[in-house]
């Protein structure tokens, strides 16, 4: 059986070499037949710790490696951009 693999954002980066990632996908309601968003979220092992919030990541899957992760990222598609402060000069009385 092969092993899936996802694209998604990183949305937590808090843990050592763990990424929380979030995985977006289109699926039609049995019933009504409307097109519904749904978002899951995924623990992913990121050994290099190179994963920063909003970058997109493509994970596959893998051997369990603790209660909860089950995948590893494979390699980083896009790079979140972060927004550069604005300088505020200081004022001095």
């Amino acid at each position: 059986m092969p092993k899936k693999i996802y694209t998604g954002e990183v949305v937590s980066n808090k843990m050592q070499k763990t990424v929380v990632v979030s995985v977006t996908r289109l699926a039609q309601h049995p019933l009504y037949k409307k097109t519904i968003k749904k978002v899951v979220k995924f623990k992913a092992h990121d050994e290099e710790d190179k994963c920063k919030i909003g970058d997109l990541v493509k994970i596959i899957e893998s051997r369990p490696l603790s209660k909860d992760k089950r995948w590893k990222v494979v390699e980083v598609v896009g790079r979140h951009e972060a927004e550069k402060p604005d300088i505020v000069e200081e004022i001095s009385n």
